[in-house]
């Protein structure tokens, strides 16, 4: 039977073939917490009495998203994750790390895994062939504990991408035009499975993104083929012998399939409150931004900070406007420093940050003041979402934030872009 990508990684860890809808037991190969879900989840081991990890080398716990401490409160939750990881064997990403779906594509997801993780966006391990996909906290504490879960079978869209995209435009602009146009609940419970010509060129990176969003159509888990590229990565992470090659199979019946035509894109933005209302960057140019934020586990590894970087050398930010640069992982942060991005990002005025999630979940590292206006590489705009009720967030590609940095105006970064 021809099966799906979700559908054959699926079928793997069950011994037989699946199909949508059903539900399955299987086993898992990572489990993964961050600061902000974890503790809950390690509260439901103790009170059932699981304290314990199936697999502690598969098992990891983050503190990212508020990361160093900024309150006593969260400093005790950091160290109830540090005490889990002790007791158990469990691997432990501290401060400065950085973001846990960085962290787990660089070091621990691998094609064909299924990863579960506390964390919506778990889904971005998606792009090595993972089935990667975000549960509620107690459902992973079960996870870490038996290594199994529950899944029902998704029905998959694939999403053929065609052409090339023309300078100024990136995977973060298909991916917001994908969400504005089949909607934040499009995809609900289903795999988005990206094909085509122009996924087979995508960097690494680029798939990441792609990858990293697939939930904010209310995908359960985005995915695309492990190929050469995915190779190369893996090898540069250390980790070539956890490569195989791994696709859909010909034939596979799919719910839908949408085509995209790169070529046809502008840059884009989501404009408050929704990841789906999005518009062109030329619609909404002028809009005055008091705070631009670049990083994110969507739009904060090596390429991403090149391209910021490529459109702010030898220009300053706005003086009306903040400028926030946050890596995604401590590897990112040290080849940024190798390279003379983060010089580049202190001389045009930015305030660079240690590794993590900074300024996106709204904790710490650039919370908003009242009817303040941010653009932001980030994938989530929802009122309150950077720690104000009462900002407004605009989501866009690292070089549209850039632009907007320079002009302190949400600015056409082909503007900027030979």
């Amino acid at each position: 039977m021809a099966s799906t990508l979700a559908e054959k990684i699926i079928a793997e860890h069950v011994g037989r073939g699946v199909r949508p809808g059903e539900i399955v037991i299987t086993g898992i190969d990572v489990a993964a917490l961050q600061d902000g879900t974890g503790p809950l989840a390690l509260m439901q081991l103790e009170e059932l009495d699981l304290v314990r990890a199936h697999n502690p080398a598969g098992t990891v716990l983050f503190i990212d998203h508020a990361a160093p401490s900024p309150r006593k409160e969260l400093s005790n939750a950091h160290n109830s994750l540090r005490a889990f990881a002790s007791r158990t064997g469990a691997v432990l990403s501290d401060i400065n790390e950085g973001v846990c779906h960085q962290r787990l594509v660089e070091g621990f997801a691998s094609p064909g895994d299924i990863l579960i993780g506390a964390d919506s966006h778990s889904c971005t391990a998606g792009a090595l062939a993972a089935f990667a996909t975000g549960m509620g906290s107690t459902d992973v504490a079960i996870g870490i504990a038996t290594g199994r879960t529950w899944l029902k079978v998704p029905e998959t869209v694939r999403v053929i991408m065609n052409g090339t995209f023309k300078p100024g435009v990136f995977a973060k602009d298909l991916i917001l035009k994908l969400i504005g146009d089949i909607g934040a609940d499009g995809a609900t419970y289903m795999a988005l499975e990206f094909s085509g010509p122009l996924a087979a060129a995508l960097t690494m990176a680029e798939r990441f993104t792609l990858a990293n969003m697939a939930v904010e159509a209310g995908a359960k888990t985005g995915l695309l083929a492990a190929d050469e590229i995915t190779r190369k990565f893996l090898a540069a992470q250390g980790r070539e012998k956890d490569f195989r090659p791994l696709a859909a199979d010909g034939g596979a019946a799919y719910a839908r399939t949408i085509e995209i035509d790169a070529k046809a894109l502008e840059p884009l933005v989501a404009a408050p409150h929704t990841v789906d209302n999005t518009k062109t960057v030329a619609a909404a140019a002028g809009r005055k931004v008091d705070q631009v934020f670049i990083g994110t586990c969507t739009n904060g590894r090596i390429e991403d900070l090149r391209i910021a970087a490529q459109v702010l050398e030898g220009r300053r930010r706005h003086q009306q406007t903040r400028l926030i640069v946050t890596p995604a992982s401590r590897s990112v942060y040290i080849q940024a420093a190798r390279e003379g991005l983060l010089e580049t990002f202190a001389e045009a005025g930015a305030s660079v940050t240690g590794p993590g999630c900074g300024a996106c979940v709204g904790v710490h590292g650039g919370v908003l003041g009242d009817g303040e206006v941010c653009v932001s590489t980030q994938n989530r705009n929802f009122q309150g979402r950077m720690g104000n009720a009462e900002a407004f967030i605009y989501l866009a590609s690292p070089a549209t934030a850039a632009a907007s940095a320079i002009v302190g105006e949400i600015t056409d970064p082909r503007e900027f872009i030979k």
